[in-house]
């Protein structure tokens, strides 16, 4: 009976309501920090493609291959994210999770120097740890992965308390979910996902599919004006030997009278190389790397606009006409 006693009264007192609070608010933002892990591996996953070539930009495959680093990277955010969510808050969680909340704040704070100094390259861009999928500038990207991540990371260290032996179950869901998103990165690229993955899907505008900010933004209805009106077949390609060989094909559009437009990142030099090498009776558009990369994951990827929305899109070339 004693012992009853003391225990309420514990409880009633201010230190006993807060040590009961504690774990809730730790629990909460150690959740919080794990779903942005969680988020930021699965939109990764989706094209790993792109988060191979960021990596190679970033420099971080100096000690090992660029798919081995993002497999890596994946694990980690899976790993981390879904055992902070579980409610894993042991050291050996907490610390490498601080690790690569540093880790990632360090690369888009070091894109933001360069941004300010004018020093970035066009390839750099200010993805954080969300990937491709999410347009941020270098300074949205540091400012939004500090005050997302921080301040949970924190909080995650409040209220825990000892525990004895390993939380078997709880890895193991771990581990599954770790392989598993593993194993859907391998296989994404060849899983019709490109209207998830990208930033190009029926039924937008094409004042919608932009990239950039500012004087330097740039947007589909300014890459090709005429998509305004009538119906057009647009294919995002590189001027290569494979897509000449597809040249007779998408003149077949001109010929019956459709309209056809290739878009690429190509020089003009390569532009003019291309057509007198195959003779397009289409029209050939240029864009930057940073407006196209974000459209697609494998090349080339085509999509049809009518009256300046997009209705449909493809996995390669367009269907003949």
């Amino acid at each position: 009976m004693p012992s009853e006693v003391r225990r309420k009264t514990r409880a009633a007192a201010p230190g006993g309501a807060l040590d009961s609070v504690l774990p809730v608010v730790g629990w909460a933002g150690g959740a919080f920090l794990g779903a942005v892990l969680v988020f930021g591996g699965v939109v990764k996953a989706l094209d790993p493609q792109a988060f191979v070539k960021l990596v190679e930009i970033e420099g971080l495959d100096f000690l090992l291959p660029a798919v081995v680093v993002t497999a890596v990277a994946l694990a980690l955010e899976m790993g981390l994210g879904s055992a902070l969510i579980l409610g894993l808050r042991r050291v050996w969680v907490l610390g490498p999770s601080a690790l690569l909340v540093a880790f990632f704040l360090f690369l888009t704070g070091r894109a933001y120097y360069r941004d300010l100094r004018g020093i970035a390259t066009e390839d750099e861009a200010g993805c954080g740890c969300f990937g491709n999928l999410v347009e941020r500038t270098p300074a949205e990207a540091f400012w939004q992965d500090l005050a997302l991540m921080v301040p949970a990371l924190a909080l995650a260290f409040l209220g825990r308390r000892a525990a004895g032996g390993a939380p078997w179950i709880r890895l193991a869901v771990v581990g599954t979910l770790t392989v598993g998103l593993l194993a859907f990165a391998r296989a994404a690229p060849d899983l019709p996902l490109d209207n998830l993955a990208t930033r190009l899907k029926p039924d937008l505008t094409i004042d919608e599919i932009c990239s950039g900010d500012g004087d330097s933004r740039l947007c589909l209805s300014t890459v090709v004006p005429e998509l305004e009106e009538g119906e057009h077949w647009l294919v995002i390609a590189d001027l290569d030997e494979d897509l000449g060989k597809a040249v007779d094909g998408l003149n077949q559009h001109v010929f019956a009278g459709g309209r056809m437009w290739v878009l690429s990142s190509a020089t003009p030099d390569e532009n003019r190389a291309f057509f007198w090498s195959y003779g397009p009776a289409f029209e050939i558009r240029e864009a930057p790397p940073t407006f196209l990369s974000p459209l697609y994951r494998t090349l080339p990827r085509s999509f049809r606009v009518e009256d300046g929305v997009v209705v449909e899109t493809v996995s390669g070339l367009p269907p003949e006409p």
